[in-house]
Protein backbone atom coordinates (compact mmCIF):
# COMPACT_ATOMS: atom_id res chain seq x y z
CA UNK A 1 0.00 0.00 0.00
CA UNK A 2 1.30 3.57 -1.01
CA UNK A 3 1.25 6.40 1.56
CA UNK A 4 0.98 9.58 0.00
CA UNK A 5 1.95 12.03 3.25
CA UNK A 6 1.00 15.46 1.49
CA UNK A 7 -2.12 14.36 0.42
CA UNK A 8 -2.95 12.45 3.86
CA UNK A 9 -2.04 16.26 5.59
CA UNK A 10 -4.23 18.35 2.52
CA UNK A 11 -7.01 15.71 3.51
CA UNK A 12 -6.75 16.33 7.03
CA UNK A 13 -6.72 20.35 6.57
CA UNK A 14 -9.84 20.09 4.75
CA UNK A 15 -11.82 17.75 7.34
CA UNK A 16 -11.14 20.46 9.72
CA UNK A 17 -12.14 23.40 8.08
CA UNK A 18 -14.95 21.48 7.13
CA UNK A 19 -16.24 21.01 10.77
CA UNK A 20 -15.61 17.13 10.35
CA UNK A 21 -14.47 15.66 14.14
CA UNK A 22 -12.36 11.89 13.16
CA UNK A 23 -13.04 9.69 15.87
CA UNK A 24 -9.25 8.79 17.75
CA UNK A 25 -6.49 7.69 16.26
CA UNK A 26 -5.81 4.36 17.47
CA UNK A 27 -3.09 2.25 15.73
CA UNK A 28 -2.85 -0.75 17.37
CA UNK A 29 -4.78 -3.87 18.30
CA UNK A 30 -7.23 -4.37 14.68
CA UNK A 31 -8.87 -0.90 15.48
CA UNK A 32 -10.37 0.21 12.00
CA UNK A 33 -8.36 3.70 10.80
CA UNK A 34 -10.35 5.21 8.08
CA UNK A 35 -11.75 2.04 6.85
CA UNK A 36 -9.08 0.19 7.30
CA UNK A 37 -7.62 -2.10 10.03
CA UNK A 38 -4.64 -1.00 12.17
CA UNK A 39 -2.62 -4.25 10.74
CA UNK A 40 -3.11 -2.72 6.88
CA UNK A 41 -1.94 0.71 7.84
CA UNK A 42 2.21 -0.34 8.73
CA UNK A 43 3.15 2.76 7.25
CA UNK A 44 2.44 5.38 10.07
CA UNK A 45 4.97 8.02 9.19
CA UNK A 46 7.41 9.29 11.86
CA UNK A 47 8.68 13.05 10.79
CA UNK A 48 7.29 16.53 10.63
CA UNK A 49 4.96 17.10 8.50
CA UNK A 50 5.82 18.64 5.41
CA UNK A 51 9.37 17.25 5.77
CA UNK A 52 10.63 15.70 2.61
CA UNK A 53 12.87 13.68 5.00
CA UNK A 54 9.82 11.63 6.69
CA UNK A 55 10.31 7.95 6.23
CA UNK A 56 7.18 5.58 5.91
CA UNK A 57 8.99 2.83 8.62
CA UNK A 58 11.71 2.86 10.92
CA UNK A 59 15.60 2.79 9.75
CA UNK A 60 16.93 -1.22 9.63
CA UNK A 61 20.54 0.23 10.68
CA UNK A 62 19.57 2.74 13.19
CA UNK A 63 22.67 3.30 15.84
CA UNK A 64 20.78 5.39 18.14
CA UNK A 65 17.54 5.53 18.70
CA UNK A 66 15.88 8.88 19.80
CA UNK A 67 12.57 10.97 20.31
CA UNK A 68 11.31 14.19 19.54
CA UNK A 69 8.23 15.12 21.73
CA UNK A 70 6.38 18.36 20.62
CA UNK A 71 5.41 19.65 23.96
CA UNK A 72 3.71 22.77 21.87
CA UNK A 73 1.13 20.04 20.33
CA UNK A 74 0.67 18.32 23.51
CA UNK A 75 -0.69 21.24 25.30
CA UNK A 76 -3.49 22.18 22.53
CA UNK A 77 -4.55 18.74 23.24
CA UNK A 78 -4.07 18.59 27.20
CA UNK A 79 -6.55 16.22 27.54
CA UNK A 80 -5.46 13.29 25.21
CA UNK A 81 -4.19 10.33 26.34
CA UNK A 82 -3.62 8.37 23.26
CA UNK A 83 -0.40 7.50 23.30
CA UNK A 84 -0.35 6.53 26.81
CA UNK A 85 -3.25 4.33 26.13
CA UNK A 86 -1.35 2.44 23.56
CA UNK A 87 1.10 2.24 24.75
CA UNK A 88 -0.15 0.26 28.11
CA UNK A 89 -2.75 -1.95 25.91
CA UNK A 90 0.30 -2.99 23.76
CA UNK A 91 2.34 -4.17 26.76
CA UNK A 92 0.05 -5.03 28.93
CA UNK A 93 0.43 -2.36 31.43
CA UNK A 94 -1.90 -3.30 34.52
CA UNK A 95 -3.68 -0.05 35.25
CA UNK A 96 -3.58 0.15 39.55
CA UNK A 97 -5.33 1.61 41.91
CA UNK A 98 -3.05 2.36 44.69
CA UNK A 99 -0.72 5.20 43.93
CA UNK A 100 2.00 3.87 45.83
CA UNK A 101 1.85 0.29 43.54
CA UNK A 102 1.59 2.19 39.96
CA UNK A 103 2.89 1.03 37.25
CA UNK A 104 3.46 3.02 33.98
CA UNK A 105 5.66 3.05 31.42
CA UNK A 106 4.46 6.68 29.49
CA UNK A 107 3.05 9.21 31.66
CA UNK A 108 2.27 12.66 32.01
CA UNK A 109 3.46 14.93 34.66
CA UNK A 110 3.65 18.53 35.83
CA UNK A 111 5.97 20.63 33.65
CA UNK A 112 8.25 22.03 36.41
CA UNK A 113 8.21 18.65 38.41
CA UNK A 114 9.49 17.27 34.98
CA UNK A 115 12.06 20.19 34.41
CA UNK A 116 13.10 21.77 37.63
CA UNK A 117 16.27 23.81 35.77
CA UNK A 118 13.64 25.14 33.07
CA UNK A 119 10.93 26.38 35.50
CA UNK A 120 11.43 29.92 36.81
CA UNK A 121 8.78 32.73 37.88
CA UNK A 122 8.92 34.26 34.51
CA UNK A 123 7.90 30.97 32.62
CA UNK A 124 5.22 31.85 30.21
CA UNK A 125 1.58 30.33 32.33
CA UNK A 126 0.86 28.24 29.69
CA UNK A 127 3.23 26.52 29.74
CA UNK A 128 4.31 27.02 33.30
CA UNK A 129 0.91 25.09 34.06
CA UNK A 130 0.72 22.38 31.50
CA UNK A 131 1.99 18.71 31.79
CA UNK A 132 5.13 17.12 30.14
CA UNK A 133 4.64 13.68 28.42
CA UNK A 134 7.36 11.05 30.27
CA UNK A 135 9.36 8.10 29.63
CA UNK A 136 12.45 6.19 30.11
CA UNK A 137 15.24 8.28 28.56
CA UNK A 138 16.96 5.24 27.05
CA UNK A 139 19.84 7.34 28.21
CA UNK A 140 23.73 7.40 26.13
CA UNK A 141 24.72 7.26 29.93
CA UNK A 142 22.20 4.87 31.46
CA UNK A 143 23.18 4.92 35.75
CA UNK A 144 20.62 1.80 35.54
CA UNK A 145 22.64 -0.09 33.92
CA UNK A 146 25.98 0.01 36.07
CA UNK A 147 24.39 -0.95 39.29
CA UNK A 148 22.02 -3.69 38.14
CA UNK A 149 23.92 -6.95 39.80
CA UNK A 150 22.55 -9.43 37.80
CA UNK A 151 22.99 -7.88 34.25
CA UNK A 152 18.77 -7.62 34.21
CA UNK A 153 19.38 -3.91 32.73
CA UNK A 154 21.48 -3.40 30.14
CA UNK A 155 22.10 -0.83 27.13
CA UNK A 156 22.19 -2.45 23.43
CA UNK A 157 25.20 -2.02 21.72
CA UNK A 158 23.92 -1.72 18.31
CA UNK A 159 21.36 0.89 18.91
CA UNK A 160 21.55 2.30 22.55
CA UNK A 161 18.27 0.99 23.75
CA UNK A 162 18.34 0.50 27.32
CA UNK A 163 16.50 -2.91 27.65
CA UNK A 164 15.35 -5.19 30.79
CA UNK A 165 15.57 -9.09 31.14
CA UNK A 166 12.53 -9.63 33.07
CA UNK A 167 14.00 -13.04 33.74
CA UNK A 168 17.31 -12.05 35.28
CA UNK A 169 15.73 -9.57 37.67
CA UNK A 170 15.96 -10.32 41.14
CA UNK A 171 13.67 -7.27 42.22
CA UNK A 172 16.17 -5.43 44.26
CA UNK A 173 15.43 -2.07 42.88
CA UNK A 174 18.60 -0.56 42.62
CA UNK A 175 17.65 0.41 39.17
CA UNK A 176 14.35 2.65 40.51
CA UNK A 177 16.97 4.42 43.01
CA UNK A 178 19.69 5.11 40.42
CA UNK A 179 17.25 6.54 37.69
CA UNK A 180 16.96 10.31 37.96
CA UNK A 181 13.73 10.12 35.79
CA UNK A 182 11.49 7.63 37.72
CA UNK A 183 10.58 6.07 34.84
CA UNK A 184 10.85 2.52 36.51
CA UNK A 185 8.14 0.74 38.07
CA UNK A 186 7.80 -2.52 40.62
CA UNK A 187 5.56 -4.91 40.46
CA UNK A 188 4.54 -5.38 43.96
CA UNK A 189 1.58 -7.91 42.64
CA UNK A 190 1.03 -10.73 40.53
CA UNK A 191 0.19 -8.25 36.74
CA UNK A 192 -2.45 -10.45 35.64
CA UNK A 193 -4.93 -10.22 39.00
CA UNK A 194 -5.27 -6.97 37.91
CA UNK A 195 -6.39 -7.72 33.91
CA UNK A 196 -8.91 -10.26 36.01
CA UNK A 197 -10.14 -8.38 38.03
CA UNK A 198 -11.21 -5.59 35.52
CA UNK A 199 -12.36 -8.09 33.00
CA UNK A 200 -9.49 -6.46 30.74
CA UNK A 201 -8.14 -8.91 27.92
CA UNK A 202 -4.38 -9.73 28.16
CA UNK A 203 -2.73 -8.52 24.51
CA UNK A 204 -1.03 -12.32 23.54
CA UNK A 205 1.64 -10.43 21.34
CA UNK A 206 3.52 -9.36 24.40
CA UNK A 207 4.51 -11.21 27.62
CA UNK A 208 3.12 -9.88 30.98
CA UNK A 209 5.65 -9.99 33.90
CA UNK A 210 5.40 -11.60 36.67
CA UNK A 211 5.24 -10.03 40.68
CA UNK A 212 8.93 -8.91 41.92
CA UNK A 213 9.93 -7.35 38.89
CA UNK A 214 10.89 -4.22 37.92
CA UNK A 215 9.75 -3.03 33.91
CA UNK A 216 10.16 0.16 32.07
CA UNK A 217 9.19 1.72 28.49
CA UNK A 218 11.23 -0.63 25.49
CA UNK A 219 11.31 2.28 22.66
CA UNK A 220 8.69 -0.76 21.80
CA UNK A 221 11.72 -2.89 20.77
CA UNK A 222 9.48 -5.52 19.68
CA UNK A 223 7.73 -3.22 16.78
CA UNK A 224 11.34 -1.95 15.57
CA UNK A 225 12.01 -5.52 14.64
CA UNK A 226 8.98 -5.90 12.61
CA UNK A 227 9.62 -2.36 10.67
CA UNK A 228 7.01 -1.10 13.09
CA UNK A 229 7.04 2.77 14.76
CA UNK A 230 6.79 2.47 18.82
CA UNK A 231 2.97 1.94 19.59
CA UNK A 232 2.87 5.59 20.66
CA UNK A 233 4.21 7.03 17.53
CA UNK A 234 2.02 5.24 15.72
CA UNK A 235 -1.04 5.74 17.92
CA UNK A 236 -0.45 9.81 18.06
CA UNK A 237 -3.14 11.69 15.91
CA UNK A 238 -1.42 14.94 16.31
CA UNK A 239 2.12 13.62 14.74
CA UNK A 240 3.88 15.30 18.72
CA UNK A 241 6.06 12.09 18.79
CA UNK A 242 8.73 11.62 16.09
CA UNK A 243 11.52 9.12 16.61
CA UNK A 244 14.45 7.88 14.49
CA UNK A 245 17.76 7.46 14.18
CA UNK A 246 20.00 10.12 16.08
CA UNK A 247 23.09 9.33 14.38
CA UNK A 248 22.02 9.56 10.93
CA UNK A 249 21.91 13.48 9.97
CA UNK A 250 19.10 13.16 7.68
CA UNK A 251 16.42 11.53 9.60
CA UNK A 252 13.73 13.75 10.48
CA UNK A 253 14.91 13.38 14.93
CA UNK A 254 18.09 15.44 13.82
CA UNK A 255 15.56 17.57 11.09
CA UNK A 256 13.65 18.70 14.29
CA UNK A 257 16.85 19.52 16.56
CA UNK A 258 17.82 21.57 13.47
CA UNK A 259 14.94 23.64 13.05
CA UNK A 260 13.69 23.78 16.85
CA UNK A 261 15.01 24.79 20.56
CA UNK A 262 14.57 21.87 22.60
CA UNK A 263 15.26 20.89 26.28
CA UNK A 264 16.29 17.27 27.87
CA UNK A 265 15.47 16.51 31.58
CA UNK A 266 18.07 16.83 34.04
CA UNK A 267 21.40 17.36 31.50
CA UNK A 268 23.66 17.87 33.65
CA UNK A 269 23.27 14.69 35.51
CA UNK A 270 25.75 13.13 32.19
CA UNK A 271 23.23 10.61 31.27
CA UNK A 272 22.73 12.39 28.04
CA UNK A 273 18.93 11.44 27.85
CA UNK A 274 17.70 10.59 24.27
CA UNK A 275 14.35 12.11 24.40
CA UNK A 276 14.34 16.03 23.17
CA UNK A 277 11.25 18.44 23.89
CA UNK A 278 10.06 21.26 21.85
CA UNK A 279 8.63 23.38 24.58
Amino acid sequence: MSFDRRKFVKAASIAALGGVVSPPLKLFGGVVVDGQSAEAVPEAVSGCIGCECSPVAPPTNATRWAMVIDLKTCREHEDCTICMDACHKTHNVPDVDNPKEQMKWIWKEHFGHAFHEADHPYLEEHVKHSNALLMCNHCNNPPCVSVCPTNATFKREKDGLVMMDWHRCIGCRYCIAACPYGSRSFNYTEPKKYFAEKGIQIEPDFPTRTRGVVEKCTFCEERLARGLWPACVDACPHNALVFGDLDNPDDPVRCLLAKHFTIRRKPALGTEPEIYYIV
